[in-house]
């Protein structure tokens, strides 16, 4: 059975500041879907077709040819990128161009490449 902040036993917070933490802390479900997202992270393809795409739109050919892969692998891994929002499409005729979603995804993939060269 779960304790209520009054009855936890701390060592160094007070009650008011766990209280606090836990108002602010977001719920379950936010709380899965942050983590299903940095899943996506965790791959180093997904991460090198996010840099690729951190230079501009291209379609999957120049994606595939950049990356030395083949299109049905970088067709794979954009059908993940696509579903967890973090590139976007448009078709231009029989061709289809992918880009970063929005500027967040410019901005975890210049804070990621920041914190891992300090």
């Amino acid at each position: 059975m779960a304790k209520k902040a009054e009855e936890i036993e701390l060592k160094y917070a007070t009650v008011e500041t766990v209280n606090k933490i836990r108002e602010q802390l977001a719920n379950e479900d936010e709380l899965y879907d942050l983590a299903e997202l940095f899943k996506v992270f965790g791959d180093s393809t997904r991460i090198k077709i996010l840099f690729v795409l951190y230079s501009g739109e291209m379609c999957v050919y120049d994606i595939a040819n950049t990356l030395n892969m083949s299109q049905s692998s970088i067709s794979h891994h954009l059908k993940s990128l696509k579903q967890n929002r973090l590139v976007k499409f448009r078709k231009d005729g029989k061709a289809t161009f992918y880009s970063l979603a929005d500027e967040h995804v410019f901005s975890i993939m210049e804070q990621g490449l920041e914190h891992v060269t300090e």
